[in-house]
């Protein structure tokens, strides 16, 4: 019913930047909040940041300063600006939205992921 699409993840230097976008499609009346996740290899999933639909902002810790997280309501979108990226940093990023549905039903959806790898 909502369909998640990454973009934008790669190869980087460290230090270097990335931009990362999510695009939100199907039968979605409002996203309320949209987060980023992400998955290092044999690492367990990690939180990365949410958004709120009114546009308050949380980091972990570890991405406070480096990592700016930002949507678009109208266009149903959001992007992860990454700076100063290390190569802790390597980790497939996954875009979450919870989603109230046409048919009113609230429901949480991820993407498929967007690889990140950060190296010399």
């Amino acid at each position: 019913q909502v369909q998640l699409v990454e973009s934008g993840g790669g190869l980087v230097q460290p230090g270097g930047s990335l931009n990362l976008s999510c695009a939100a499609s199907g039968s979605i009346s409002y996203i309320s909040d949209m987060s980023w996740y992400r998955q290092a290899p044999g690492r367990q999933r990690e939180w990365v940041a949410t958004i709120t639909r009114g546009g308050v902002t949380n980091y972990a810790a570890s991405m406070m300063g480096r990592f700016t997280i930002s949507r678009d309501n109208a266009n149903n979108t959001m992007c992860l600006q990454m700076y100063s990226l290390k190569p802790e940093d390597t980790a497939v990023y996954y875009c979450v939205a919870l989603v109230r549905l046409t048919s009113h039903d609230l429901d949480r959806y991820w993407g498929q992921g967007t690889p990140v790898t950060v190296s010399s």
